[in-house]
């Protein structure tokens, strides 16, 4: 394979780690907005009294739950999205590592390439 077309290669899977990259950290975003989210719903459960009823929001409807019910909810879906929360940096750490290879050897295969450039002896003039 000629260094051109390893250098195109490596340029092409580096653009797509910086795609998956970018696609992780928007889900981690999401996530982050969700934890809080569930965080508010979790300090104004805190404020309730215990006889304040609660209501779920299913499709169109609004449905009465228990108010220990509700708490247990917003605490398991808080693990839950801190877990994944966890799981998405692990992946955007992955991925960085994965780019710092693959800019290394880029630049690895572009020095190929200039010092093969300048080590090619000019080519004779055509005259016609």
């Amino acid at each position: 394979m000629s260094l051109q077309a390893k250098l195109q290669q490596a340029s092409s899977e580096f653009q797509n780690l910086q795609a998956d990259l970018s696609k992780v950290i928007e889900a981690r975003q999401r996530l982050e907005a969700q934890l809080s989210e569930n965080e508010l719903v979790k300090k104004e459960f805190a404020t309730l009294a215990p006889e304040n009823t609660v209501y779920k929001l299913i499709g169109p409807v609004l449905v009465k739950q228990d108010q220990a019910e509700a708490k247990s909810n917003v605490d398991t879906r808080l693990d839950f999205i801190r877990s994944e929360i966890r799981r998405v940096e692990g992946q955007i750490k992955e991925i960085e590592s994965k780019q710092e290879k693959k800019k290394a050897e880029l630049a690895q295969i572009q020095t190929a390439l200039q010092q093969a450039s300048s080590s090619t002896p000019p080519s004779a003039p055509i005259t016609v």
